[in-house]
């Protein structure tokens, strides 16, 4: 995964959101194994406190679990999986209809939008 990160906002977060859409996207399958702290910082380019900041904050949402001494794997919760995945649609569609308004369209017209979109494949 490429890693970039702006300056607005904290890495360790830019870094969870990341790695959540890894886990619902299904980049990261449930259950598997995920590459160390020092890896995945090396990966990403961050030091690793910042890294081991975000994975403690993927584990208290429930998404990734520690196996003492086996080291962490992604969540086998299905559920949780799909609820974490309709938050973050939700949150692309409310930004989505946001921007719109910005620039003067309406919210019939974003829906129209989008609908002449669909079926598209990737969108481009």
């Amino acid at each position: 995964m490429d890693y970039v990160f702006d300056n607005e906002r904290p890495i360790y977060v830019q870094l969870v959101e990341k790695l959540r859409i890894q886990i619902v996207s299904g980049k990261l399958k449930q259950a598997q194994r995920l590459p160390s702290v020092r890896e995945l910082a090396l990966t990403a380019r961050v030091n690793p406190n910042t890294m081991q900041k975000a994975l403690a904050e993927l584990e208290m949402q429930g998404l990734i679990y520690t196996e003492r001494t086996n080291g962490k794997y992604v969540t086998q919760d299905t559920k949780l999986i799909e609820k974490v995945k309709k938050e973050l649609a939700k949150e692309k569609v409310k930004n989505y209809l946001n921007d719109m308004d910005s620039i003067g369209i309406s919210y019939e017209d974003a829906i129209l939008y989008l609908q002449e979109l669909g079926g598209k494949g990737k969108w481009n």
